[in-house]
């Protein structure tokens, strides 16, 4: 038994080194940031090219079962594709597509999903209802905020409650009603008044699998922040070993010093919460506890994301607060994703209602 546990644990790590290689073969962690710059305040505010190679490498339905079309990996893959995504800044919506990914494969489409997952095609799902939010009540008719990258969608996915189940319809973005507005990092988001004439009804139930894709997309984005506020800080520490002031690195001085070791242990909690989340979520831990795992790892990445790029900006003094400089660019997308798919307000709360107080 103990052999195949490690059998299993070895091919785990494998998978995630090889999730790690494909992912910086296409947005090197330690690449410019010509491509991010390039892509703000324009529409659809991402790369068509490189989603469709997102799709190419399998990585919209990495969490697709096979029996679909997708590769049916872990969580364990799924945060550790997200983290070298958040080193690069990727502005491609693939949170929120994988989501309508799993979302299609539950309701059995052969229509909409093919295209989705080979990056042909945009489809987002719009559930949420009001700020600050995990639940997707469905209401027929309430407008849907805060759709990722809007600007590039072809088809939506609204939920709509109906008879005590939440239904799954499908209606081309052209001719809805959509309201876009600008991000933070240059990004976009949608509001939705859904019209549902004309729309196709994909599902007569698909409550419990959105259920269970918003809990992995809240704990993907935490892996996402993870990822930025790791390359956020490691430029941080370059910045402060080449800077001189007073004829020494400025990383010579102590104050700097505790505060950088302060920020390296927020780091490493973080890390620590979103893997722990993903393990017991790929090992099917129950759900009570499986969301209060989640939330621990969003309200901490989240806190922590937007610490460490507020310190970042501090850190490289006054060039810092200046949109030419790299640096800021991290801080635009932390304020970005630490509100998505739930505050750090919202999942501390929702971690005490959860969490086993008993639990070891």
């Amino acid at each position: 038994m103990d052999g195949m546990m490690e059998q299993d644990e070895a091919e785990r790590r494998e998978s995630v080194r090889m999730i790690r290689e494909s992912a910086a073969g296409l947005v090197p962690r330690h690449g410019d940031f010509a491509r991010v710059r390039a892509l703000r305040y324009a529409d659809p505010g991402y790369d068509t090219a490189i989603w469709q190679a997102m799709g190419e490498q399998g990585w919209i339905g990495l969490r697709v079962p096979e029996a679909h079309g997708g590769i049916g990996l872990g969580m364990a893959e799924a945060c550790a594709l997200a983290e070298e995504l958040g080193q690069a800044l990727a502005p491609e919506p693939l949170v929120a597509g994988a989501l309508s990914a799993r979302l299609l494969a539950a309701a059995g489409d052969d229509s909409l999903l093919p295209a989705l997952l080979q990056g042909r095609s945009l489809v987002l799902t719009a559930w949420q209802e009001a700020p600050d939010s995990l639940e997707a009540p469905g209401t027929p008719g309430a407008p849907r905020l805060f759709l990722p990258q809007a600007a590039g969608a072809e088809t939506l996915l609204v939920p709509v409650a109906e008879g005590g189940a939440l239904a799954l319809y499908a209606v081309p973005a052209a001719g809805q009603a959509l309201h876009l507005q600008r991000t933070q990092d240059g990004g976009n988001l949608g509001t939705l008044v859904p019209d549902l004439a004309g729309a196709r009804r994909l599902h007569g139930d698909v409550g419990a699998a959105l259920a269970v894709a918003l809990e992995e997309a809240a704990l993907v984005t935490a892996a996402s922040l993870l990822g930025l506020m790791e390359r956020a800080f490691a430029m941080t520490l370059d910045y402060l070993r080449t800077r001189q002031q007073f004829g020494k690195p400025l990383g010579s001085f102590q104050a700097l010093q505790h505060r950088a070791a302060d920020l390296r242990i927020q780091i490493a909690l973080s890390r620590a919460s979103v893997e722990g989340a993903a393990r017991g979520l790929d090992a099917g831990a129950a759900p009570d506890r499986a969301s209060a795992a989640v939330s621990r790892a969003k309200a901490r990445a989240a806190e922590a994301a937007m610490l460490i790029t507020r310190e970042a900006v501090q850190m490289h003094g006054a060039i810092g607060y200046t949109d030419e400089h790299d640096i800021g660019l991290f801080l635009r997308k932390a304020m970005v994703l630490a509100n998505a798919y739930g505050s750090a307000a919202l999942h501390r709360n929702r971690f005490l209602e959860k969490a086993d107080p008993l639990a070891a």
